[in-house]
């Protein structure tokens, strides 16, 4: 006799069919792991976790004539940077995450000097507002203080720190991120007008990069085709504009140029021909 087992009935029991000096054993519900079961999908997704992350190449200092820091500003509202604000796992809560755990050292400035321990990033991550209440029965206006936790959806934009280089052994320019850094909208308590620009906390990327290749990016476009936060930011497939080059006086170009936005943006522009053409003016042609 022989059992045919079809692939939409599981049997809560299990039991081995002995016949001569074989041995058959009957796939049950609990043999089968419970991933397999409910499974979200058609096939288990294990590239990313078992995918091996490529270290940067190795680069001597004999072999870099030339390097220039620049800093970027990621809007997430802009549409290809929105699965930063992908609702299930915003970009933010992932590095929130793994700052509290301790899992990625992050640090208070942007050269990376002072670092933060995990209970100072959880102090960071809790901000104090403030609001007036009235009692109802003397009507005296007293002020309250609440603490909350700062929300991913109030983080729009993020601070990316990069140095431009020429690799004279490749003899092409490159680029490698160094550090990232949420920045929360400071508003004026009492008008609602808004202040300026906070960083939260500086991710040290090159260190960052073997636990961001673990957490997948949504592509909307197909969701059998996952990329990870590494391999995003190595490809660059994110929109950013220039704010500020390493200069003499480190000023911001919003120091240079306070009160015209368009002439800000043409500076950024500026700077990225500049940097395209101190590579391109090497060779002839």
């Amino acid at each position: 006799m022989s059992i045919r087992l079809a692939g939409l009935f599981l049997f809560a029991f299990s039991s081995v069919v002995v016949t001569g000096q074989a041995e058959t054993q009957i796939i049950t519900e609990s043999s089968v792991p419970i991933e397999d079961i409910y499974l979200d999908g058609v096939v288990p997704r294990k590239l990313v976790l078992e995918k091996q992350l490529l270290a940067y190449e190795h680069v001597r200092e004999a072999d870099v004539p030339w390097e220039k820091r620049i800093w970027r500003v990621i809007d997430i509202r802009e549409k290809i940077n929105l699965p930063f604000a992908y609702p299930e796992m915003p970009f933010f809560s992932i590095l929130a995450e793994v700052a509290e755990s301790g899992e990625v050292k992050v640090f208070a400035d942007e050269k990376f000097r002072e670092m933060l321990t995990p209970a100072e990033v959880s102090a960071i991550l809790v901000y104090s507002d403030t609001s007036d209440v009235i009692d109802p029965i003397t009507h005296e206006v007293s002020r309250k203080v609440t603490r909350s936790e700062i929300n991913p959806v109030d983080i729009m934009r993020y601070r990316v720190k990069e140095v431009w280089y020429f690799d004279k052994e490749a003899s092409r320019m490159q680029v490698r991120i160094l550090g990232i850094a949420p920045l929360l909208e400071v508003f004026d308590p009492d008008s609602g007008a808004f202040k300026y620009e906070l960083p939260l906390f500086w991710i040290y990327y090159p260190k960052a990069r073997e636990v961001l290749s673990r957490h997948t990016v949504f592509n909307e476009m197909n969701d059998a085709s996952v990329i990870t936060w590494s391999d995003l930011f190595d490809m660059r497939r994110f929109s950013s504009y220039i704010y500020k080059q390493s200069n003499v006086h480190d000023m911001r170009l919003i120091d240079l140029y306070p009160n015209s936005g368009v002439d800000r943006l043409l500076a950024a522009e500026q700077i990225k021909s500049e940097l395209f053409n101190w590579e391109h003016d090497l060779w002839t042609y």
